[in-house]
């Protein structure tokens, strides 16, 4: 994510992610990162921000022994294609 923020492209899936996004299409991520809520919620909060590119619901992975960690809901990837195609951000994104 961190790499897609600041538009660094070193790597063939960051090339095809913004070749995808280059020609129109909607990029879904699915988060699942040690530090979503500290270092690493800046770039999530540019993506956000950007067009294009949607989100799979997260939600903190545990609390007590993680507390910066993320993990998206699989439970939500089929509709968030479809929200994303549509143009739409699914909400809540945060669960």
């Amino acid at each position: 994510m961190a790499k897609l923020a600041c538009d660094i492209i070193d790597t063939p899936a960051l090339m095809a992610a913004k070749s995808h996004l280059r020609n129109g299409f909607p990029l879904v991520i699915a988060p699942s990162t040690n530090n979503g809520l500290s270092g690493n919620a800046e770039n999530i909060g540019k993506l956000l921000n950007r067009k294009n590119y949607y989100f799979v619901p997260f939600k903190q992975d545990n609390p007590i022994t993680k507390p910066r960690s993320i993990v998206f809901d699989a439970e939500y990837i089929i509709k968030t294609i479809q929200y994303a195609l549509e143009g739409e951000q699914i909400s809540p994104i945060l669960l």
